[in-house]
Order: structure tokens, then sequence, then C-alpha cells
């Protein structure tokens, strides 16, 4: 079976169980809807009333407005989020051959963390109302040129040096980032929930920031076959006809805007980048026109059960808690038995 039919089987696969998870989160919480009637309020704004009837009538005013306006725009934040974090990640892993690179490893989570914490705790005005998340998309950025202009040299990007740089880059950014919590005063609370990933209060605005990753992705996927041969080395994949600095131009750029829309929303989650590649490297193997699909579809479902568990619980954590609770373990169980390999 060929790469495309693979990918689109196993993308049918998990956009099906991601469909499932959907439903399932909306029904739980404080009040419980039946999944049933989770269905038919999804189906409400697009089905004609015969339709509905056919699939038990009307749904109430009450869980209309649960599903919609409460559970709906958290649900997809974190279906979007997760999928974006899940993307650069695979990009992340095969761009620097390295099983433990992550979409924050060259500064843009950290980046993203000084303008938010910045806009949290001395607040400026800025343009469409996007006060935080536009502050931590544009240190994202800035973050990401920042140290690509570091790394570079002659018109060449050595993939050691830029790593070297990233770390350069991620420490001094921590150490302004606590900084302003020692001057955030009242603020603090808020700057903490923020930095440990936060997805409570979700609005259809939200959504439409991250929803900047879905362009990246798909500009992404015909690099695909790009990321297979630059796993084989810089000078092979020279050999084999690949533009190198230019590709891996594109792919730092791409990956860094993609996780940039993720985190301006989101804060900074852990794992979800890490570990779902590998998840998905297991099932589908290491060819990225399989992988990228799959596990942006798989980092969209595990992030929306994250939160899921993060909401139902005695109390509400944030979701960063979650993902850091599951994906340590399960990271450490890979490393005991062998599973994470040099790419």
């Amino acid at each position: 079976m060929g790469a495309a039919a693979r990918a689109g089987l196993y993308s049918v696969g998990l956009l099906g169980v991601l469909a499932v998870t959907v439903v399932g989160s909306a029904a739980v919480g404080p009040v419980s809807i039946p999944p049933e009637t989770v269905v038919r309020a999804l189906l409400q704004s697009v089905a004609s009333e015969s339709l509905l009837a056919g699939l038990g009538g009307p749904v109430s005013r009450t869980d209309r407005v649960i599903v919609h306006t409460v559970r709906l725009p958290r649900i997809a934040l974190a279906a979007v989020v997760g999928f974006a974090l899940a993307t650069a990640g695979v990009v992340m892993q095969g761009f620097f051959r390295n099983p433990m690179a992550d979409p924050s490893i060259v500064g843009v989570s950290s980046g993203a963390a000084v303008g938010a914490v910045a806009a949290i705790v001395a607040p400026v005005a800025l343009p469409l109302g996007l006060q935080v998340q536009g502050a931590a998309f544009a240190g994202a950025v800035v973050t990401a040129f920042a140290v690509y202009l570091l790394a570079s040299e002659g018109g060449r990007t050595p993939v050691a040096t830029l790593l070297l740089a990233g770390v350069a880059v991620q420490t001094f950014l921590g150490a302004v980032v606590s900084y302003l919590l020692l001057r955030s005063g009242e603020s603090l609370r808020q700057v903490v929930y923020w930095l440990m990933g936060n997805l409570s209060n979700a609005t259809w605005g939200d959504v439409r920031v991250a929803a900047l990753a879905v362009p990246g992705f798909l500009l992404l996927l015909p690099f695909a076959r790009d990321l297979d041969v630059l796993l084989l080395g810089e000078a092979d994949a020279h050999s084999l006809g690949i533009e190198v600095e230019h590709t891996k131009r594109l792919l730092l750029a791409v990956a860094s805007v993609v996780t940039a829309a993720a985190v301006a929303v989101s804060g900074v989650i852990g794992f979800v980048g890490l570990i779902v590649p590998h998840m998905l490297r297991l099932v589908v193997g290491p060819d990225h026109r399989v992988l990228l699909p799959t596990s942006a579809l798989a980092g969209a479902t595990f992030l929306v059960l994250s939160d899921t568990l993060a909401r139902t619980g005695p109390a509400e954590v944030p979701v960063g808690i979650v993902t850091a609770a599951v994906g340590a373990p399960f990271f450490l169980y890979l490393l005991r038995t062998r599973e994470v390999h040099a790419l």
C-alpha cells in the first residue's frame, strides 16, 4: 500500500476517533448531557428539521447553550492547539534529527511566555483586542527569528548551532520571565495559570487565532518527503536534489508560526509535540507523508482528552499539568523499552 493510501486510511480512522472524543467530551461536565443529545445539538445548525426529527427531535435551549457556548469553544480550541503542537513536533524532530526535539526547542514558547507575561503584568493597548494573545504571538515569532539570525553565518544555518542558540535564548528568556513574576503583584495567579497551559474561558476568537496553524500544516504537507530525505543528512539530501538551506528556513519558519499560534492562546502546554509523534511513529512508521497528518490528528485527540480530564476532576486544573503527568511517565517508558532512538 502506498504512502498516500496509508495516510488516508489512518487519517480516516483518527478522524473517527476524534469525532467520538469530541462528542464524549461535550457530554461530560457539571451538567451531564447524553451523547445523542450532543450529536443533535452539533447538527442543529446545519441539519434540516426533518433530519433532527429522525434523530429524536430538537434540543432544549439549556442543552444547546451548554454545548455550543460553554463546551464546544473549549473543545475546538483544545483540538486545534493539539493539532498545531503535534504538527510542529513532527517537523522539529525531523528537522533536528533528534527524538528529544519539541516545538519549543528554538525558544518559541519562551518568547511567547515573555510577551504574554509582560502583557499581563504591564498591559498595553494592542490592535484587535489581542492584548495577551497578540503579545505572545509576537514574542514567539520574534524569538524564533532572532535564534535563526544568531545561528546563521554565511548563508548557512548549522543544525547544531541552531540548537545551541535556542537553548541559550530559552535560558535568557526564562530569567526574564522570572523577573516579571517578581513584579507581577496581584496578577501573579493569572500569570501562573498562563504559564501552566490553560484552556478555560476559551472563545471562538481564540479558536480563530489558533486556526492560523491549519494553513501552516497545509504548507508543510508537500515537504514531508523532504523531511524524510533530511534524515539521511544534509550532504545526502543535497545530492538528492533538495535545496537544503531553503528547505530548512521554510520548515523552521512555518513550524515556529504554527507553534506561536497555538501557544499564544493556550499558554505553555508541554509534551504534546514531544510524545504524540513518538506514539504515532511506533504505529505508522517514520515516513513523514504518513506521520505528519496522523500525528496532527492524534495530537488533537490527545489534547481534547487531556483537557476533559483537567476540567472534570474534583477541581479544575490547567491542562498543562495533565499533559505533563501523562506524557512524562510515557516518555520514560519509551526510554526504558528502548523505543526512543536517534532519527
